[in-house]
């Protein structure tokens, strides 16, 4: 793992984790992440077993939203920190510092809101978005006071039991008796563990406030990202608090004739976190989107013959007996999402 240091514009500086050997030829996965975490959150779901042959075919650059890296020192109290739309913009300077031409994007919760952004502002830039738990709509009633009161504890008391549990819920889901019935609840467990670990010890709480208020302050997007005509695919959890809105949002690019062929709305049931509870299936999903893209054609998928997927083809279609596909039609709906 190189890390780089890249000044983006107003933003100011931005440290930048390559993975993965460049070349001339490169396809480059463009990271941002989600709240309360950094670019270590993908890590198990790229090293992953499942990934493996797309881990050797790419080249992942991830980026840390400025003062959210392990053990970050406080930011400068002259620092203003940017709005979700500024740092969506900003990375194209990253793009440009590493001379790489374009990217496919890939973010959960705040993360994939940052990238959604940088993908309206900058399409051409952009052979594709997947974006995880991503809401398209400004922050609610509810979601405001209750990020007031996150932020002003974060600031006033540093990491605290309000703050860990708020971020939990904003990861894992919407109900923590749920943990206990999860498919593999003690592995969801520990990861959930994990993760309070790493607020209580690493994470900068004071940055860490400062992030959360960008993304109460969010604007909506739902307008932008139905100007986009790169391949989209919108993952959600079947017990995320996002899924709602993802879902949602799908449904608001799918009503464009423009684009509605090229979204595709995974819903994965009984998990809230797909990344952490349903890797394999996140990774089968990404393979088929990246394989419609023409990245990684030749690995054919698990117990099945290899095929090649061209842009118009519903993830409902991939859901059939490959003898059904030949006569299922083609064309893409978001008008009810893929289970899986």
């Amino acid at each position: 793992m190189e890390q780089k240091t890249i000044k983006c514009g107003d933003v100011g500086e931005i440290n930048v984790y390559v993975q993965g050997n460049r070349s001339s030829n490169e396809k480059v996965i463009f990271t941002v992440h989600d709240l309360g975490c950094n670019y270590l959150q993908y890590d198990d779901f790229i090293n992953h077993e499942r990934m493996q042959p797309i881990r050797d075919r790419t080249v992942w650059v991830h980026v840390a939203v400025p003062g959210q890296e392990t053990d970050a020192s406080d930011l400068p109290s002259t620092y203003s920190f940017p709005t979700m739309q500024k740092l969506g913009e900003s990375l194209i300077h990253i793009l440009d510092e590493l001379k790489i031409k374009e990217v496919l994007c890939f973010g959960e919760g705040a993360g994939a809101n940052i990238l959604a952004r940088f993908a309206c502002k900058h399409s051409d830039r952009v052979m594709g978005v997947v974006l995880l738990h991503c809401t398209g709509t400004t922050a609610g009633l509810m979601e405001s006071l209750k990020d007031k009161v996150i932020n002003w504890k974060l600031e006033h008391i540093g990491m605290n039991p309000t703050a860990e549990q708020y971020l939990v819920l904003h990861r894992f889901g919407s109900s923590s008796s749920k943990f206990n019935t999860a498919e593999n609840a003690e592995q969801l467990k520990q990861v959930i563990a994990n993760f309070q670990e790493e607020l209580r010890q690493h994470v900068n709480p004071k940055n860490l406030k400062k992030f959360v208020e960008a993304f109460l302050k969010r604007t909506s997007i739902a307008d932008k990202i139905t100007h986009l005509k790169c391949p989209m695919l919108l993952v959600t959890g079947q017990k995320s608090v996002f899924s709602g809105t993802t879902n949602s949002l799908a449904q608001t690019v799918s009503r464009h004739a423009s684009v509605k062929d090229l979204v595709n709305f995974i819903e994965v049931k009984r998990v809230a976190n797909v990344l952490e509870e349903a890797p394999e299936k996140m990774a089968e999903s990404f393979q088929y989107f990246i394989q419609g893209l023409g990245w990684a054609s030749g690995v054919p998928m698990p117990s099945n013959p290899p095929i090649t997927r061209n842009r118009s083809m519903s993830m409902e279609e991939y859901d059939l007996p490959l003898r059904m596909r030949s006569t299922s039609g083609g064309g893409s709906s978001c008008g009810s999402p893929t289970c899986v």
